[in-house]
């Protein structure tokens, strides 16, 4: 089709009007070249290359021709991937716009009046098988490769589960009336819906034969209990609904049985890798999780983690706390196998590991599952060392190296320097006490001479001889000398003289 107005195309948003009638639509656009396709394959093959954006042959050489005839227009294209293409190939100028898109709706609103010779009725039918064909090829391959199979197995193998509990609770908390000791006997749940089933009334359990269902000792056991039960009795009909339940029961097992049987084998055909990483049914809820093998491919190895933890991964990064670190990984064998301390560790590994296979299942040609073998001994290999290094601490030599102190809380109080608020310099208690002893002293001395002075003054000033203070020693001289001389002088009688 040749564009004839280019002028109404640059109103975008009015060109819908433009396309309303076959006869506004003539003014617009004109038919340049048709052909027609063969048969429905051709047509197949060329609507499969403009879907992957390839230059089919009969488009390549339509093209060719208009290149040779008018090779200075533009061609408006529908996928900028094609005119890509087109422009490489052919050298032949492209546009793409939104202005071409609304320009295609138009068209292809209108395309019965553009093109003479189409009757509506034929080009309904046609468009209608083309589509059918397209959509077969697009699910044409291999069968085995089905994973939605997969999806819908393990989504009824949790029903069935489910759906099992709540009947054997039932059939336990019904028939404990009659004979509750038997269920603190028997615990497994098949083997008490099969001696139910086989015996009923708990008065037929003394002349009933249960070897086949439960060992020797339990046999006994039960026997023995069934003599003096504190159960009521119940009637005939009762027994027959109880036993009726659990023939419901004994059924679902075998068919569940039956059910994980057939997903073990799909599993095998479709993720022999994943499968041998981290087991039939929590690969098979990985792939359903994602939604296909496919989308569980395109998810990198953090994301593989924490599939099925998003809940709480986007209520910790919420609430800023720690994020999960495993999802429905956790409940693979290899996880389950380690420590608590070392759970994280490998299911990161686990994680890194599972999504190498799980690219390798979906995207690769071989269906051999050595790749995931190897990396499962490799994980193995890891949670090995993890383990013995924590064995290696605690044993043997290694007890000396690996034994800790005492623990001891030392808090650390920090007290107020006051020293930091002086600028004066710091000296010791004992020096300040000697230094204040000896300005003491010196005051004192300074104080004595300071008034003796002052009288010595004060008695110049007077006109009196200044006395000295003689000292005790002085004193104590004068005394002995003058005690001396008195002996010596005689004692003679005194004469006056007239």
């Amino acid at each position: 089709l040749q564009v004839l107005n280019e002028k109404k195309l640059q109103e975008v948003d009015s060109l819908w009007k433009e396309f309303e009638t076959p006869e506004k639509a003539n003014k617009i656009v004109k038919l340049k070249h048709f052909e027609k396709f063969q048969d429905t394959t051709e047509a197949l093959a060329a609507s499969t290359a403009l879907v992957e954006g390839k230059l089919s042959k009969n488009l390549k050489k339509i093209l060719k021709k208009i290149v040779a005839k008018d090779a200075h227009e533009q061609l408006a294209v529908a996928d900028a991937k094609l005119g890509g293409v087109i422009k490489e190939k052919l050298n032949l100028s492209c546009i793409h716009s939104p202005m071409v898109t609304e320009l295609m709706r138009g068209i292809r609103s209108q395309i019965e009046g553009l093109i003479t010779g189409l009757p509506s009725r034929e080009m309904a039918a046609m468009c209608l098988g083309l589509a059918h064909s397209l959509s077969r090829y697009k699910l044409k391959f291999s069968p085995d490769k089905v994973d939605t199979m997969i999806i819908q197995a393990i989504s009824l193998l949790d029903d069935l589960d489910k759906e099992l509990n709540n009947y054997i609770m039932r059939c336990r908390e019904w028939y404990g009336w009659h004979f509750p000791e038997l269920g603190k006997i028997v615990t497994d749940n098949l083997a008490y819906c099969k001696c139910v089933r086989k015996v009923g009334d708990r008065s037929n359990f003394a002349s009933s034969d249960v070897s086949d269902i439960l060992p020797e000792e339990i046999e006994e056991d039960v026997k023995a209990a069934a003599e003096i039960s504190m159960g009521t009795e119940v009637s005939e009909e009762d027994i027959n609904n109880i036993i009726h339940l659990c023939d419901q029961v004994i059924e679902i097992s075998e068919y569940r049985t039956q059910l994980y049987d057939y997903l073990k084998n799909r599993m095998m055909a479709i993720a022999p890798n994943l499968t041998v990483m981290v087991g039939e049914l929590v690969g098979a809820r990985l792939i359903a999780h994602a939604g296909s093998l496919l989308n569980l491919a395109k998810h990198p190895a953090s994301t593989v983690q924490l599939l099925g933890a998003e809940k709480a991964l986007f209520r910790a990064l919420k609430t800023k706390r720690d994020t999960p670190k495993f999802g429905l990984i956790y409940h693979a064998s290899l996880v389950g196998q380690s420590n608590p301390k070392n759970k994280g560790k490998i299911s990161r590994m686990l994680a890194a590991k599972t999504a190498l296979t799980i690219r390798y299942d979906a995207l690769g040609e071989n269906t051999s599952a050595e790749m995931g073998a190897e990396n499962r001994l490799k994980v193995e290999t890891r949670l090995r060392l993890l383990e013995e290094r924590g064995i290696r601490r605690i044993s043997g030599t290694g007890k000396a190296l690996a034994k800790t102190d005492k623990y001891q809380n030392k808090s650390e109080v920090k007290v107020f320097d006051p020293s930091g608020d002086s600028t004066l310099p710091v000296v010791s208690k004992k020096r300040k006490i000697q230094e204040v002893d000896e300005q003491d002293a010196e005051v004192a001395v300074k104080a004595k001479k300071f008034k003796a002075e002052m009288k010595e003054g004060t008695a110049l000033e007077d006109g009196e001889p200044v006395k000295k203070k003689k000292k005790k020693k002085d004193k104590e001289k004068q005394a002995e000398e003058e005690a001396v001389l008195s002996e010596e002088l005689p004692t003679s009688p005194v004469t006056e003289v007239r």
